[in-house]
């Protein structure tokens, strides 16, 4: 058994897409609508086999509070510190926020923490 992907529900599907492809190496696929449940979503898609749905529809416009139940973030892993150090930078270069710099945790991780346009975190670990 593996997850087959994970969904998000977005504001804005192409700003999105834009953050998963430009900054973390997804590839976007094509978009999916259907105008009758004001619905549209566009599957990015990792080298790994991993897969973001990502959704929007016009009556999702509340994000759930940070200290709210559910998922609380989504991690990849890309191989090294250095590189860890290096999309950080590039990142935050680029205007993404920085919830958390370069460090290593409690349990061992070489980790950041930044936000996804709509607030999500994504952690960056070696």
């Amino acid at each position: 058994m593996k997850i087959e992907h994970i969904a998000v529900w977005v504001k804005d599907l192409d700003a999105s897409s834009d953050f998963y492809e430009r900054f973390l190496g997804g590839k976007g696929g094509s978009l999916y609508s259907n105008p009758k449940k004001a619905f549209a979503s566009r599957f990015i898609s990792f080298d790994s086999g991993a897969r973001i749905e990502l959704m929007t529809r016009t009556d999702k416009t509340e994000t759930p509070p940070q200290n709210s139940l559910g998922y609380a973030h989504i991690a990849f892993s890309v191989g090294s510190a250095r590189e860890v150090d290096r999309i950080t930078a590039y990142m935050k270069e680029h205007g993404v926020f920085v919830e958390s710099q370069p460090r290593y945790t409690g349990d061992g991780y070489y980790e950041s923490v930044v936000s996804d346009p709509d607030g999500n975190q994504v952690e960056i670990t070696e």
